[in-house]
């Protein structure tokens, strides 16, 4: 397994695809709700293969051969006041591969590409409870507070989120 930035998503489109429709189908809260369609899937990530075209957006992946086990991404602020930090967004790895310390590889690169950015404040958030939430904490990551109700869940309930923050630098 390795980890690798890229700046396209091509010839791992069809890889990406699985991991979003597989992340989302086991209860990630990314911003989906199951079941994914794989048209959704494709239109996100075309969207997604855009924003690497400006400076703007990094995609790091989690690579098992060819295919794509994890990714996740930093978004870059465009504002002249907010250069210093970045967004981590979307950390997903493949349901076959949890529990392998791959989302922490995936976490640690895009920590040091953030440094050498000159980046010094990295935000992001996750739904209260979620697997996730303890990671980040492990990662010295702190938790800035919680907002309820922030994001429709498949079933349909409305759960609340957790924005954390950690400076980098």
């Amino acid at each position: 397994m390795k980890i690798k930035a890229v700046h396209s998503i091509k010839g791992v489109s069809k890889s990406l695809n699985s991991l979003l429709i597989d992340s989302v189908a086991s209860g990630a809260s990314i911003g989906f709700i199951a079941p994914l369609s794989l048209q959704s899937a494709h239109d996100y990530w075309q969207g997604v293969d855009g924003d690497l075209a400006t400076p703007y957006r990094r995609l790091y992946l989690a690579l098992d051969g060819d295919t794509v086990i994890g990714s996740v991404q930093l978004s870059l602020c465009a504002k002249a006041n907010g250069t210093h930090r970045g967004e981590v967004e979307k950390l997903m790895v493949h349901s076959e591969y949890q529990g392998k310390g791959i989302a922490k590889q995936l976490m640690n690169s895009l920590e040091t590409d953030a440094r050498i950015l000159g980046i010094q404040l990295l935000v992001l958030d996750t739904r209260q409870g979620d697997s996730a939430s303890y990671l980040y904490r492990k990662l010295d990551y702190i938790e800035a507070g919680t907002i309820p109700g922030f994001a429709k869940s498949s079933s349909g309930e409305f759960d609340a989120t957790v924005y954390f923050y950690k400076q980098v630098a």
